[in-house]
């Protein structure tokens, strides 16, 4: 009853489906955010886990093809199952990461939804494979499954946003949007360079720069949410 009254109070504040994904602390899990988490009445610990991994959550579902409301559904069930769950949850590398941990019960909600869905004779049915197979018939180990594959390209492309974000305040506004232009729209070092003005020795020295910096993110990042 707890886990549900927390999900309903959390759920009235947010809605998902426009969540700001712009906190610098969208992916790294801090320990201490996770021994918080086991005391249910920790309001803010709560909420703050679900700004952190709420819209995550909702793009992967929405990945796998559920609709709007089935996703948010998902988020929900899945933050219930996680706070069932959080007091047994013990963060040792060599077992696995919270981040795999979380997949797996995001994707047993998921399966649950598609359940629901056939249940209910839904007009609206999951991606199909070029074999006809649905993506509940292609989910069978929570362990080794299709979602594995989206929630990792989701995840990347989380981190990514969170060290563009974080390196966008550190440099040369000029300098970042030199290398936007290069290494993220791939324009040519030649086209950047006429565009602003400079030389093609500039154009690339700011692209290495700023991309440094970016893949050092990443690995802070990355290590972050281990």
């Amino acid at each position: 009853m707890k886990e549900a009254l927390l999900a309903g109070r959390i759920h009235a504040k947010h809605d998902v489906r426009f969540m700001s994904t712009q906190g610098d602390e969208l992916i790294p899990t801090r320990l201490s955010l996770l021994e918080r988490l086991k005391d249910a009445e920790d309001h803010k610990s709560w909420q703050d886990f679900f700004t952190t991994y709420g819209g995550f959550i909702y793009a992967a579902a929405v990945k796998c093809g559920l609709t709007r409301t089935e996703a948010q559904e998902t988020v929900q069930e899945t933050v219930i199952a996680v706070a069932r769950k959080i007091p047994e949850f013990t963060y040792d590398p060599s077992l696995g990461s919270f981040k795999g941990w979380l997949m797996r019960l995001t994707h047993w909600r998921i399966k649950d939804q598609l359940r629901k869905r056939q249940r209910h004779g839904a007009i609206v049915h999951p991606p199909e494979t070029s074999t006809g197979t649905s993506l509940i018939d292609r989910m069978p180990d929570p362990q080794v499954s299709e979602l594995e594959q989206m929630w990792d390209d989701e995840w990347q492309q989380h981190v990514l946003e969170r060290a563009l974000a974080r390196v966008k305040k550190q440099v040369n506004s000029k300098h970042y949007q030199i290398f936007d232009l290069c290494a993220l729209k791939r324009w040519p070092l030649k086209k950047v360079a006429e565009h602003y003005n400079v030389s093609i020795a500039q154009v690339y020295l700011a692209r290495h720069r700023v991309g440094l910096l970016v893949k050092r993110q990443i690995k802070i990042i990355e290590k972050q949410a281990r």
